[in-house]
């Protein structure tokens, strides 16, 4: 089937759209008849979030939404913390996972 494909191509006399439609249907043909799969997802999960973590993620926007529209060093200091509460409470959280005790 995908022998028939490739004899099918005329590669030499076609525009760059005809040969990427026809590259294209030889793929779909090949996934079609190999049963080819995208393979695993590889994202990176976030394994430890509770309420506490998220709130405070939360607090850490609003800062930056403030000191972007405010554009004063009181603001950008107050962001400064809750960036910093934001990640100590991860970090806490994600020690406390290591024991077993936040999921």
């Amino acid at each position: 089937m995908i022998k028939d494909k490739v004899a099918e191509a005329e590669w030499k006399y076609i525009d760059v759209n005809e040969h990427w439609q026809q590259m294209k249907n030889m793929m779909d043909t090949a996934q079609v008849t190999c049963r080819l799969s995208k393979g695993p997802c590889w994202h990176k999960e976030t394994w430890c979030w509770n309420e506490e973590v998220a709130e405070a993620v939360r607090e850490k926007k609003k800062k930056y939404g403030n000191w972007k529209k405010e554009k004063s060093t009181e603001a950008w200091k107050e962001y400064k913390k809750s960036k910093q509460n934001a990640k100590k409470g991860y970090f806490d959280c994600k020690g406390k996972e290591t024991e077993g005790i936040c999921k």
